[in-house]
């Protein structure tokens, strides 16, 4: 964002679904005054006391109060799939001045371009054993460009910059513990389960992730 001169000294971020700060920090150290959304309440807390600085509304997506024309840029840092976007769509839009842009991300655990590990292999066991009960992967978690469209079918918004990351990162035991916990379809057997995997294999596991950052720019004129 910083390339594409979006993150700068100065610069008004609307951050929704900010949960704990980890991308409110790195946008205030830039120079940023960021207004966090956050709808749960001990997250907010945790982000408050992490990031002082940051103006924290605790409220959804869908639902916070969001002054017009008051932000540069809008950010959904790993949370968009959580949003109903047939109502956040046209509130970021009003909220952002006129040559404003909304910036997204997420991270596919797993990517899907990469040879599976043998962690992998044993989370494909714990995952197949769920049989029809397991809840299917939303097509965009894989699919960029599906997310893209959905992201500007209402023509609030137009894609301006679409680039993917791979990226490699070393787990320990622990950690895989903790990540898993963090996915809601999981139960707390399959979590516990998927880290006695990664103590099997030596403690630490490396996982390979896929993350598509989607820039869209703020559309002059919306037909309804």
């Amino acid at each position: 964002m910083r390339e594409f001169g979006l993150l700068r000294s100065g610069v008004r971020v609307l951050e929704l679904g900010a949960g704990t700060g980890l991308a409110t920090g790195p946008m205030l150290q830039a120079g940023a005054a960021v207004t966090a959304v956050e709808p749960g309440q001990g997250l907010a807390a945790r982000l408050h006391r992490r990031w002082p600085d940051a103006s924290v509304i605790i409220d959804s997506a869908e639902t916070a109060p969001l002054p017009s024309a008051a932000f540069d840029l809008a950010v959904a840092a790993t949370a968009s799939h959580w949003f109903d976007l047939d109502v956040v769509l046209p509130r970021i839009h009003r909220a952002l001045v006129t040559d404003g842009h909304f910036a997204v991300w997420r991270h596919v655990f797993g990517d899907p371009s990469a040879a599976a590990t043998p962690f992998r292999q044993r989370i494909a066991e714990i995952v197949a054993r769920r049989g029809d009960h397991s809840p299917p992967r939303r097509p965009a978690e894989f699919d960029t460009d599906a997310l893209v469209r959905r992201l500007t079918g209402s023509g609030h918004f137009v894609a301006a910059h679409v680039e993917r990351f791979s990226w490699t990162i070393e787990l320990s035991t622990d950690q895989i513990h903790d990540l898993f916990t963090t996915f809601s379809d999981w139960t707390a057997a399959e979590v516990d389960e998927a880290a006695r995997a990664a103590h099997t294999l030596g403690g630490h596991v490396l996982e390979r992730y896929l993350t598509p950052l989607i820039i869209l720019k703020r559309a002059g004129t919306v037909t309804t």
